[in-house]
Parts: C-alpha cells; sequence; structure tokens
C-alpha cells in the first residue's frame, strides 16, 4: 500500500519538477514566461501524436521537446526582439497552445496510446519497498532527477550559470560589461519551452498514455508557483513538487476511501494548495526578494 502511494506520488510529481526548473531558469535570466501552460499540452499533444505514428515513445518525447521549443522562439521572438509585454504575450501564448493542441489532438480522442516502458534491474528492482520506487521507475523520472542536479551545478557552479544569473539580475550591467542579453535570454527561453514539451509528454505517455483536451489541467500554473514557493532555488523546486504531488495523490486517495467531503472539494486541493502557499510566501517580503532576479519581467532594449 505504501509502495503504491510513493511511486504514484513519484508519478504525479515528475511533469512538475520537469516544467517548473525549465521556468526557474527562464526567470534566473529575467524573463518571466507564463506560457507554460500552453507549450505542455502542445508537448502532450505532439508526444503522443508521433507515438502513435511511429510506435516509439522515445520519438514521441524527441518530437515533444522540440515542438516545446519552437513554441518557447515565438514568445522569444515577441518579448524579446519586438519587446511586447511579458505577462500578457505568455497568457496569449498558453491560450494559443490550449486552443491549437484542442484541434491538433480531436482525432486522437479515445485512442490507446504508447506507453513507456519502466526500467527493470534483475535483484534491485525486486527490493521491498524501495526497489520499484528508486529502480524500477520510467526513465523520465531519473531524467527528472539529473536534470534538477545539472540546473544547479549549471546556475551555482559555472561561469555560464553566473553569467545567466547576472542577466537577471541586473540586465543593464551585464550588457555594459558586453554580455549579450538578448542572445542569453533566448537560449533560457528555448530551455524552459523544452522542458515544458517535456513535461507534457510525460503526461500523454507515461502518466495517462492517451490524449484528452486539456489534459495538463493546469499543471503549467502549479509550475510556475513552484518557482517562486522555491525561492529560485532547483533542489527546492524538487521538495516543492513532491509536496504538490502528494496533495495530488492524497486527495485521489481521499475519495477512494469514501471520506465524506465533496469530490469537487477534494479535486480542488492542489490548486487551494497553489494559492495558500502563495499567499503566505508574499507575507514574507524578505523570502520572497531574496533570490527575485531583479530584473524579472522587466524589458530590455540594447543600446544602439
Amino acid at each position: 500500500m505504501l509502495e503504491g502511494i510513493l511511486l504514484t506520488i513519484a508519478t504525479a510529481a515528475t511533469p512538475l519538477l520537469i516544467a517548473a526548473v525549465g521556468e526557474l531558469v527562464v526567470e534566473r535570466s529575467g524573463v518571466l514566461n507564463l506560457g507554460v501552460e500552453g507549450m505542455m499540452v502542445m508537448g502532450a499533444v505532439t508526444g503522443f501524436g508521433v507515438a502513435l505514428a511511429t510506435g516509439s515513445p522515445w520519438l514521441g518525447v524527441l518530437a515533444a521537446i522540440i515542438v516545446g521549443a519552437l513554441f518557447s522562439l515565438l514568445f522569444g521572438f515577441l518579448t524579446l526582439t519586438l519587446v511586447t509585454n511579458q505577462v500578457a504575450t505568455g497568457l496569449a501564448l498558453t491560450l494559443l497552445g490550449l486552443g491549437l493542441a484542442g484541434m491538433l489532438g480531436e482525432s486522437f480522442v479515445g485512442l490507446p496510446g504508447v506507453k513507456m516502458i519502466y526500467i527493470y534491474i534483475p535483484g534491485l528492482t525486486d527490493l521491498p519497498l524501495v526497489g520499484k520506487l528508486f529502480f524500477g521507475q520510467d526513465p523520465l523520472f531519473y531524467v527528472s532527477i539529473l536534470l534538477t542536479a545539472g540546473v544547479a551545478y549549471f546556475l551555482f557552479k559555472t561561469r555560464a550559470g553566473l553569467t545567466l544569473r547576472s542577466v537577471g539580475d541586473n540586465h543593464a550591467s551585464a550588457h555594459a560589461l558586453g554580455i549579450k542579453v538578448i542572445g542569453i535570454r533566448y537560449m533560457a527561453v528555448m530551455f524552459g519551452g523544452a522542458c515544458a514539451g517535456l513535461a507534457g509528454a510525460y503526461l500523454s505517455l507515461v502518466y495517462t498514455p492517451q490524449w484528452n483536451e486539456n489534459m495538463t489541467a493546469g499543471r503549467g500554473w502549479i509550475a510556475l508557483a513552484l518557482v517562486v514557493f522555491a525561492s529560485w532555488r532547483p533542489w527546492r523546486v524538487l521538495a516543492g513538487a513532491y509536496l504538490f504531488g502528494a496533495v495530488s495523490i492524497g486527495q485521489l486517495h481521499a475519495q477512494a476511501l469514501g471520506i465524506g467531503v465533496p469530490s469537487q472539494l477534494l479535486s480542488s486541493l492542489p490548486y487551494l494548495a497553489t494559492v495558500v502557499v502563495l499567499v503566505l510566501i508574499s507575507r514574507n517580503r524578505r523570502l520572497t526578494m531574496v533570490n527575485t532576479p531583479a530584473s524579472l519581467g522587466r524589458p530590455f532594449v540594447p543600446d544602439r
């Protein structure tokens, strides 16, 4: 029983973690992209469609990553080159992604998907309690952990990571030092889009190997909240993702146990938890400002 609960928490947390880590890099560069939900749903429909057509979930994952990155380029062109409002553009990207994915995936509804095979290591996967949890997960679970570790190392242990953080903290000073602010932000935005696409592919190839319209169900917004919850720190994002994953799975088990609470209220618990966490964080201004990139959401126009 406990093993099953832990496994489902890990499965629920993985797409949140992947999308949030990607957005963390974007925001560390000083860009606020609210289009995570739209990029995720585009990754989900693309991954499902390509996997269904080719029979290979890995090709589906690759296609989802590419589509997520390309979709983010649209956001980058509008906000970084044309200097449009980042908040409005991100919201428009989400609406575009949801509508376009619904249209592209209309013929996929009801079709069985191609499920990614879980890893099996003889001897280790069969260990009681921890076997399947650590040695019997889907490959993207391990990718999410490595991605978190890689981003943490990149941001705080490499020169390139320091450069990216300097762009997010003070883009004018970074530009004065000869740093290509727009180029770095484009790369960060594309990385965030690729991660969002990968998170979407996880939903349609691992979490529930099928396609349903709006199957992201607000996870992109939760990923955005996770970045703030974690105060822009990768390992805190991991902890937050598993906390929200536990809340999501907890409400499902509560419904299964027949607890006398309306199912609609239980289903809303992950989103209520998101609101509560953001309210609590906003009350502590010092905590909010400690790691917040100073140039976050501010447009940059290089001197001509």
